[in-house]
């Protein structure tokens, strides 16, 4: 759905997520987002009376979201499905991104996180929520791989804490190198994951 098509409210809080992950919570201004959305000041009260708390948390929960839903286009283009092919696909969105439009944007969920101490606890938990909506479709991802499911949870957290890592790296760095080392390093560990999968059901055929 693009930008046009959405509704004010939709708008805000596509526009404030967009807002803190190139300048962070506590640079982004109410105004500035209705600006951004190009949608009636007056509208912020009455869509989000809970205030710019409130704003920031729907806009955590839909970074959350969609990145969630990006696992599984990423999986659609994949040829033959497998963890690293998934954690390259993961790293390229942002690696593109940065080649094309430079480093100035990074995770919005990671910079609210960053940004907890200024913005309240439910900001807190609203990123810790965006990471398990995140993680969960990877780890569902590995799992149909092959990986075995009392692993998978934890790769899929492997894979997001890298990643992020990776992100705050290349914006430092104004390069893409931290993204295509740890695709380099990581994807190895991962399919070797798939291997114990099948081993287990061998076993279990066997028996």
């Amino acid at each position: 759905m693009t930008q046009a098509r959405r509704g004010p409210r939709e708008r805000m809080v596509f526009s404030a997520a967009q807002l803190i992950r190139r300048q962070g919570v506590t640079a982004t201004g109410m105004r500035e987002v209705a600006a951004h959305a190009d949608a009636p000041r007056g509208s912020l009260q009455h869509y989000f009376p809970g205030g710019k708390e409130q704003l920031v948390n729907e806009a955590v929960a839909w970074a959350g979201r969609y990145a969630a839903r990006r696992v599984a286009r990423f999986l659609a283009g994949l040829d033959r499905p497998t963890p690293s092919g998934l954690f390259a696909a993961m790293a390229a969105q942002w690696a593109d991104e940065y080649a094309a439009d430079g480093f100035t944007a990074g995770c919005p969920v990671a910079a609210a996180t960053v940004d907890c101490a200024t913005s309240g606890d439910s900001t807190r938990e609203a990123a810790a929520t965006a990471f398990a909506t995140w993680r969960g479709p990877v780890a569902e991802a590995l799992t149909g791989m092959g990986v075995p499911p009392v692993r998978a949870d934890s790769l899929a957290t492997l894979m997001i804490s890298t990643l992020e890592g990776a992100i705050l790296m290349a914006r430092a760095e104004r390069d893409v190198r931290p993204l295509t080392t740890v695709v380099e390093e990581l994807g190895p560990l991962l399919d070797a994951a798939t291997g114990e999968g099948r081993a287990g059901e061998a076993i279990a055929a066997a028996d």
